[in-house]
């Protein structure tokens, strides 16, 4: 079993406790009430580069938690210490030489002869590579391959985000549709259509605000969204697009035209994605029919 000093300054341990401390990958850590190091496994010490010795009473957020979270740290351990409860948490921890490692971590309170809490016992692994990979494939999840812009699924995961009746603020989007793309195709091949497509997403991705989100909605379609949209904002915006996708675009056999055809339209919280996103869809094709050089349309929702 595992023993301690009644003055919870020092933990003993035998037998097996002692053996799977000593072999395990885990990072395990006791901090006392003060937040003081009384136990450091073989796998902390290799983690921070910092020998048994050197970390035994040295306060935890001097060794491994990162500047930001010190304050949220020490609160941790105080209110463990109050209500005799830990929760498990994920963050950043400083490994040897000052390099950020996530850490998800098991939480665990102590308590003496009397049952009072003296001590927190953390267990963390590192999970930076997980998380990594797990980032990777959510990114390659919701982005377009082709031009490196958020997908139908990341657009409609926003949407959502911004229309929920309890926390969204709204949202308006502009329905972009290339105007005599096929031409290009036809004419030139599909690979220099996509490199039609690569140009116009890295023009649109010049125009939007760090909080708009640019995506391709498929084929030669792409819609932009902005949070809280408003009508003269959004057709400001559109008169942008409108501009810069008209301009000429450099290929292998010279410039290419392609234009582009806009349709506008907002939501508030509580509104469907996809009855947004035809509401602007149907408004592109307004302006495809009524106007070939191209002015957006705006569609008023509650006309």
């Amino acid at each position: 079993m595992v023993g301690y000093h009644r003055d919870a300054r020092e933990l003993r341990l035998t037998g097996l406790e002692s053996d799977f401390l000593q072999a395990t990958s885990a990072l395990v850590c006791v901090v006392d009430r003060d937040g003081r190091i009384v136990l450091a496994n073989p796998a902390l010490q290799r983690f921070t580069g910092r020998p048994a010795e050197e970390l035994h009473g040295q306060h935890f957020c001097d060794v491994y938690v990162v500047a930001e979270h010190v304050e949220l740290a020490k609160d941790a351990v105080a209110r463990a210490m109050a209500t005799g409860v830990a929760h498990p948490q994920e963050g950043d921890w400083l490994a040897a030489g000052g390099v950020r490692r996530r850490v998800a971590m098991q939480n665990d309170v102590l308590f003496d002869d009397l049952g009072r809490p003296w001590a927190v016992a953390c267990v963390g692994l590192d999970v930076t590579e997980r998380r990594g990979q797990e980032e990777r494939l959510h990114r390659r999840a919701h982005t377009d391959l082709l031009t490196g812009l958020a997908n139908r699924s990341a657009l409609f995961e926003a949407l959502t985000r911004h229309l929920d009746p309890a926390s969204g603020g709204g949202c308006g989007v502009l329905f972009c549709d290339l105007d005599d793309f096929k031409v290009v195709n036809d004419r030139h091949g599909h690979a220099v259509g996509d490199h039609v497509l690569t140009q116009v997403a890295a023009r649109l991705r010049e125009l939007v605000a760090p909080d708009d989100l640019v995506a391709r909605f498929g084929g030669d379609e792409f819609v932009l969204l902005r949070p809280a949209g408003n009508p003269a904002g959004l057709r400001a915006l559109a008169d942008q697009v409108v501009q810069r996708i008209g301009e000429p675009v450099p290929g292998p056999a010279g410039e290419l035209a392609v234009g582009v055809s806009v349709g506008i339209a907002t939501a508030g919280p509580g509104e469907a994605a996809d009855v947004l996103i035809a509401r602007a869809d149907e408004a592109m094709y307004g302006a495809k029919t009524q106007q070939r050089r191209r002015r957006p349309r705006f569609e008023d929702p509650a006309s």
